[in-house]
């Protein structure tokens, strides 16, 4: 199995191929160019997210500092914003659904090292996808751990670790990660804690 292979294949593999760290350092001069772009060069930076990404749906917005290890592994839905200092360990596939909002400090990981500590003196890993369904919000600083699915519509909060998959509709919190409660009528009432969603009163 050649190592484009084995990357995507779960399995522990050895990262110390050079043909793997010449395409991550063309990825990272491309992410250099979209960190320097101005904010008013707003096509610039749509153009170059398209060099970055597997896929870019329509109406994409990703605040710079952006850092990725691959960013061709990632692929965004249509609608997805993310605030600065997004983080995608992307050695192998990422996808972002519609509509999904990531917060500030974010990280989505698909690598991971062994335990046994003789295997990553080797620098062995392995890697394993990470889905994120539509319309998803991902709290600040929250992390999304090899593996995990995310279901449509789920709130994950602020400081979250998720270290298994979350299912659909539901507000999920914690290190680590735990549903709290599913999303209900109440939602459609209050927008925050006791906040009436057609409340004007400031």
């Amino acid at each position: 199995m050649d190592i484009k292979a084995q990357i995507h294949s779960k399995k522990i593999y050895f990262c110390d191929d050079e043909e793997l760290e010449a395409k991550q350092l063309e990825c990272l001069d491309i992410l250099y160019d979209f960190n320097h772009t101005r904010p008013s060069k707003m096509a610039k930076r749509q153009g170059i997210m398209k060099q970055i990404f597997a896929e870019v749906g329509e109406d994409c917005y990703i605040e710079p500092p952006l850092h990725a290890n691959w960013g061709i592994h990632t692929h965004l839905g249509k609608n997805v914003y993310a605030n600065f200092n997004l983080t995608l360990v992307d050695d192998t596939h990422i996808y972002i659904g519609d509509y999904v909002m990531i917060g500030p400090n974010v990280t989505i990981a698909t690598a991971g090292h062994p335990i046994e500590p003789s295997l990553r003196k080797k620098a062995a890993q392995f890697n394993i996808p990470v889905t994120i369904g539509n319309n998803v919000w991902l709290g600040a600083n929250s992390v999304i751990l090899p593996g995990v699915t995310v279901g449509e519509n789920t709130v994950i909060g602020a400081g979250s670790i998720v270290t298994k998959d979350i299912p659909a509709n539901v507000v999920a919190v914690g290190n680590p990660c735990r549903v709290l409660r599913e999303i209900s009528e109440h939602d459609k009432e209050f927008y925050y804690k006791t906040r009436r969603i057609n409340d004007t009163a400031p």
